[in-house]
């Protein structure tokens, strides 16, 4: 069983007695810069000159640097800009300015545990990842909540990385709902292979594939989008809340046979020896490899494909029926978003 810190285990005042820079200011970023800010913590937003997202921070009262000036000012430094432009930051921006005692926090451990990153052994290097999206972690907190975390150490030079680990999980409101123990290397292998096996990779191509069998078969692309997307949003908040039995049990009889039934025919032992080769390369550092080469020649591949899926049958039908239900508060990307 995993290790799991509450509120009483961590102390706020370590981070409160610290200055702490946020290094980006997207989902993530927004999330813990508001959280931290409310929990009394001394906050600053690093921002490349030019980024667009200067006047949304600025807006909301916070003080933006460059990344340099915010690495030399600060105590905790975090580091939440994409994984592909973090080595470069990292080396023109964050490493000129380290000091000792200052601590590290990455809220994914691509970087270190792929080694596109190295810490100086001067600082404290430390991993604390919401598992939840940003507007989640930020909402949750306003609420009085929290999003569970992985926290982690890589590095411990002062002997206090994995206390202050926790105190900065608790400024987030992580600890409200649990901080899990863990590694760099299982936080990022585990976070890969989930998105490529099963939540975004695996879903993905379940969708269009039961899409295109049924529009083929002669059924109306309408019915078939509700069938193989809309409705999928009904039964994850049932697992949501209380696992595949609770979503078994909420379903009709009829369609809690055809899960039994049908599951095992779709996940055969083909796909399954499928997850494990990729499981295999993301732990060789294969899967890190090639993405950073895709990202530093342009990503051409990348652009081309996502293009390309934008206009997948189930999303052109998709975008005509997400209009007629306003209540979705439905959201339609243009190119360039």
């Amino acid at each position: 069983m995993a290790q799991v810190f509450y509120d009483n285990d961590a102390d706020l005042e370590l981070v409160k007695a610290r200055k702490v820079a946020v290094v980006g200011y997207g989902s993530q970023g927004h999330a813990h810069a508001l959280n931290l800010r409310d929990s009394g913590v001394d906050v600053r937003v690093a921002l490349l000159p030019g980024s667009r997202r200067r006047p949304v921070a600025e807006k909301l009262g916070f003080t933006v640097e460059t990344p340099a000036a915010a690495a030399a000012w600060a105590d905790v430094i975090v580091i939440l800009a994409p994984d592909t432009a973090q080595p470069t930051l990292w080396a023109e921006s964050i490493a000129p300015q380290l000091r000792p005692g200052q601590t590290i926090v990455f809220a994914h451990g691509f970087n270190i545990r792929f080694g596109g990153i190295v810490p100086p052994p001067k600082v404290d290097v430390v991993l604390v990842a919401p598992k939840g999206p940003g507007h989640r972690v930020r909402e949750t907190y306003a609420e009085g909540g929290g999003v569970p975390a992985l926290v982690a150490v890589h590095q411990d030079a002062s002997g206090q990385a994995h206390q202050m680990a926790l105190s900065y999980a608790k400024g987030i409101g992580a600890t409200r709902a649990g901080a899990l123990a863990t590694t760099f290397a299982e936080e990022t292998e585990t976070d890969l292979f989930g998105e490529q096996a099963v939540l975004c990779g695996g879903l993905s191509e379940l969708v269009k594939a039961g899409f295109q069998t049924l529009t083929e078969a002669g059924y109306q692309p309408e019915v078939a989008y509700f069938e193989c997307l809309h409705e999928l949003k009904l039964i994850v908040d049932l697992m949501y809340r209380g696992g595949l039995n609770y979503m078994r049990h909420s379903v009709s009889d009829t369609a809690e046979w055809g899960d039994y039934v049908a599951g095992k025919r779709l996940i055969d032992k083909n796909v399954r020896a499928e997850m494990k080769k990729l499981l295999e390369e993301i732990q060789s550092g294969k899967f890190a490899k090639e993405w950073m080469a895709e990202h530093q020649t342009g990503r051409k591949q990348f652009e081309a494909t996502r293009n390309s899926e934008r206009e997948q049958p189930v999303e052109v039908v998709g975008r005509k029926l997400r209009k007629m239900m306003p209540f979705l508060d439905a959201v339609t990307l243009t190119p360039g978003d």
